[in-house]
């Protein structure tokens, strides 16, 4: 019924549908965690870092002198990795991770994929890791920071499911919402001209072409929901370093919490 009405809105009122939809890509809703997601966030050293308008929640767990960084996914949080940091730890990894801008418990506010990028730039160079693990949006942010940031090198990053073409990011939007193609092309021209890119170059596919990892593995539930398997399939075909794994039964997010996805995971990093 509210697509319903969105759709007929789209029609009678484009630029108050058009600002509607722009909220929803910009504003991020935060979601609860867990208890034992809560929990290994408690033990972890926390910092608070200033990037831009916002204070990003920073953690590390301290382990040995293997580093990785570990980037969530939009609407996500440094907490839904809790059991693969579990099994990190005891494999004497010392762990990163972050509250992305308006994520977790980093400050609100409006954000967008190009603030998420340039901050995983940041980290990545904060923290001097050669290992990356990503969930979701986090392997648009991270491919793209990569791309962004020639000088950085990584041994190996694997992408627990991600998307391709951020367009298809403002598809799925659309048709979650229910706005019409007019609105969609307004949308679209708002986001251009703030951001001053064109949003159909911005792909997956495209950056991987370009950016200096030595190996990576990409992890995808042939039956996720939110992402389709053929938009990491078509990144990885265009990845000459990458590995593709295809696993069943787990769906988007419980993919994080899936043993045999851990244990892939711990092996590929070792």
């Amino acid at each position: 019924m509210k697509k319903l009405l969105v759709r007929i809105a789209s029609n009678l009122f484009p630029n108050q549908i058009t600002s509607f939809a722009y909220d929803q890509l910009s504003n991020p809703q935060v979601r609860k965690l867990r208890e034992n997601e809560l929990a290994t966030l408690e033990k972890a050293n926390k910092e608070k870092f200033n990037f831009k308008s916002f204070n990003i929640q920073l953690y590390s767990w301290k382990g040995g002198e293997k580093k990785v960084l570990l980037i969530h996914g939009w609407e996500g949080q440094a907490g839904n990795f809790s059991d693969l940091i579990e099994q990190l730890l005891a494999d004497g990894y010392t762990v990163y991770s972050f509250d992305a801008p308006s994520h977790g418990f980093s400050s609100k506010g409006k954000t967008s994929l190009f603030e998420f990028t340039e901050l995983v730039g940041v980290l990545i160079k904060k923290h001097d890791v050669k290992l990356l693990v990503s969930h979701s949006f986090g392997g648009v942010a991270t491919t793209y920071a990569l791309f962004r940031n020639q000088d950085i090198k990584i041994k190996k990053y694997i992408l627990i499911t991600t998307p391709d073409k951020f367009i298809e990011r403002i598809d799925d939007v659309s048709e979650m919402v229910g706005i019409n193609d007019k609105v969609k092309n307004r949308l679209i021209s708002r986001l251009e001209k703030e951001t001053n890119n064109n949003v159909r170059n911005l792909n997956v596919s495209e950056f991987v072409k370009a950016i200096n990892v030595e190996k990576s593995l990409i992890i995808h539930d042939i039956n996720d929901k939110v992402i389709p398997i053929s938009r990491s399939k078509n990144v990885h075909k265009n990845w000459p370093v990458s590995e593709f794994m295809e696993i069943e039964g787990t769906g988007h997010f419980r993919i994080l919490r899936t043993k045999e996805v851990i244990n892939k995971i711990i092996n590929y990093l070792n």
